[in-house]
């Protein structure tokens, strides 16, 4: 069974792009979601072993809402994504329960 995947990013050809590249990894990518509430609805909805979530959303920033993943009964993986780099945030990267912090020019 292929591990599953949720992407969080408000820039559809972000998505795109990594979903090609999480495909072709050998994922299953299950949804997709472009803020904060609908990354929330998703994972409740499908159970992804892991989220790939884009820190600057619309409605939360993606720390809040690893935070609130975290709280759950049985949380994701997750993995920030940011066009800035982990030294831009601080220590807010290892105070998060994301797993890390992977730029998207990378």
């Amino acid at each position: 069974m292929r591990p599953t995947v949720l992407i969080v990013d408000d820039h559809p050809g972000f998505r795109r792009m990594a979903r090609r590249m999480l495909e072709e990894g050998g994922f299953d990518v299950v949804a997709e979601a472009d803020d904060a509430a609908g990354a929330l609805a998703a994972v409740r909805d499908f159970g992804p072993a892991l989220v790939l979530l884009d820190i600057q959303l619309p409605d939360l920033d993606g720390f809040a809402v690893a935070d609130a993943l975290a709280d759950g009964s049985a949380p994701p993986v997750v993995i920030l994504t940011s066009s800035r780099s982990a030294a831009d945030y601080g220590s807010r990267v290892r105070r998060s329960p994301a797993r890390g912090l992977v730029p998207k020019a990378d």
